[in-house]
């Protein structure tokens, strides 16, 4: 008999594994695509030669994650490349705010209004980062925290909306970059603990940057895997799980999967029907013939790039996606540019660009066009660019990754209580009504990303139990 058992080899179900397989324990893991990934996979979405990720490409909490850092993940061929700038926010005007490596240099991107401000913002917590990272990643808390009076103020900086930490600033160029940071999980502005959510990616940018993995977001699995194997795990692909009969004899049962297939697998009924999905996302994967022709210089160098003309811009669209069931007019995009830092992405002079927008859960229209508008206002021409292009709404999503209910990339709404309280109000999140079942995906805290800290966690919760006599 196995001791566990982990389906699903997303970045958290490959954690969990590795993390019990490191402390002794026998480990097999199961997939249902030809591949280990998840989340972090990279493909020939468009033409030969243009290697793309379907989800993640940018990591500015992969390359945080206290459980990747304690791994010797570069030993199994893993990378971290870093653009420039980590992340630009463009503006009609054809200027920009950034998100530097420095503060001092973000600071000045959003005017003399707004520059001490910001700088006293993130002050309190930059020196204490790694810390910091350790314990709100841990929350729920697995352990006793580490700096519980950061942590603390930290709370008393990030509980509240968004909305009211953007009223720091004076001006439109702070408050439209931090807007689009908080989006990036798909949150509404004025949701409850949102401000933690732009003010942690902040904090790692100036911390550790937002790196791209060289080759693609594939290489970090790949390196989870290979050292998972070296642990003396096995990986099985093309298994799929339908029920817990499937699977072998263990003493623990891991999945990697959304509260709603666990359920379904283990029998627990309705004891996730609860657990909300938040909205789609519409993604294209672009094939270039060259850079994306943006105005502001500073987009041109940065990997992230966050297309929202303002505030009132950003939160209509999220509004129009989470709340009124419609796609918007114009959507706030996220865009990201592996080329930039990773020139092995494509053939030589070419570039690997993706792009998505958010849309209503289950939502089955095509966003091309108002995205490729959107881009066309700070990035005039950029239609003249596409060679090839692979476009993704919730459907195909879906059938990319059966985690991605309605097309939530994030599994599970990030918004309300269920931003920290997931899948279930509980201090124990990682169990489930089965004393050997238990769940390590992004529907667990801490939520989207690809970090692995929620199968880092989980882990914890199965070797207490597989220790027990």
């Amino acid at each position: 008999m196995l001791d566990a058992v982990v389906v699903g080899a997303g970045p958290n179900g490959l954690t969990a594994a590795v993390e019990l397989a490191r402390r002794g324990f026998s480990v097999a893991l199961f997939e249902a695509r030809d591949t280990v990934g998840g989340g972090a996979r990279t493909e020939e979405l468009t033409l030969p030669g243009f290697r793309h990720d379907p989800c993640s490409a940018a990591h500015p909490l992969g390359i945080s994650s206290p459980a990747f850092r304690a791994l010797p993940l570069e030993r199994y061929g893993l990378e971290w490349l870093h653009p420039a700038l980590p992340m630009a926010h463009p503006f009609p005007d054809g200027t920009a705010a950034v998100l530097a490596r420095s503060v001092a240099e973000t600071a000045a991107s959003f005017g003399p209004r707004d520059a001490g401000t910001y700088r006293r913002l993130v002050a309190p917590f930059l020196s204490k980062w790694d810390t910091l990272a350790r314990d709100f990643m841990s929350l729920p808390l697995t352990a006793l925290p580490r700096d519980p009076v950061t942590l603390a103020r930290f709370g008393l900086v990030g509980l509240p909306p968004s909305s009211w930490l953007m009223r720091r600033f004076r001006d439109e160029r702070a408050r439209t970059l931090f807007a689009g940071l908080v989006a990036h999980v798909m949150a509404p502005l004025d949701g409850f603990a949102t401000g933690a959510v732009g003010l942690i990616f902040a904090l790692a940018a100036h911390a550790r940057g937002w790196p791209v993995a060289r080759g693609g977001s594939q290489s970090i699995s790949d390196a989870l895997a290979a050292y998972l194997t070296d642990l003396g795990g096995s990986v099985h692909t093309d298994y799929e799980v339908k029920r817990l009969d499937d699977l072998p004899p263990a003493r623990a049962y891991v999945f990697d999967t959304s509260p709603t297939a666990l359920a379904r697998i283990a029998g627990f009924g309705s004891h996730y029907a609860g657990y909300r999905y938040g909205p789609g996302v519409f993604k294209i994967d672009y094939a270039l013939d060259g850079p994306v022709p943006w105005t502001a210089p500073e987009a041109r160098s940065a990997g992230t790039v966050q297309i929202g003309a303002s505030t009132a811009e950003i939160g209509t669209a999220l509004r129009a996606a989470s709340r009124e069931g419609r796609a918007p007019d114009r959507p706030f995009l996220i865009t990201v540019q592996p080329s930039v830092a990773d020139p092995t992405r494509a053939p030589a002079g070419r570039q690997v660009f993706w792009a998505y927008g958010h849309v209503p859960s289950g939502w089955t229209g095509d966003l091309t066009d108002a995205i490729e508008r959107q881009l066309e206002r700070f990035a005039p021409g950029f239609r003249d660019r596409v060679l090839a292009r692979a476009t993704a709404g919730p459907p195909e999503l879906v059938a990319h990754n059966a985690n991605y209910v309605g097309g939530d990339i994030a599994c599970g709404a990030v918004s309300g209580l269920q931003l920290l309280l997931r899948p279930r109000p509980s201090l124990f999140p990682y169990h489930t009504p089965h004393p050997a079942v238990f769940i390590c995906s992004s529907a667990t805290p801490p939520g989207p990303g690809v970090h692995g800290m929620s199968g880092h966690n989980a882990a914890k919760a199965v070797w207490r139990r597989l220790r027990q006599p």
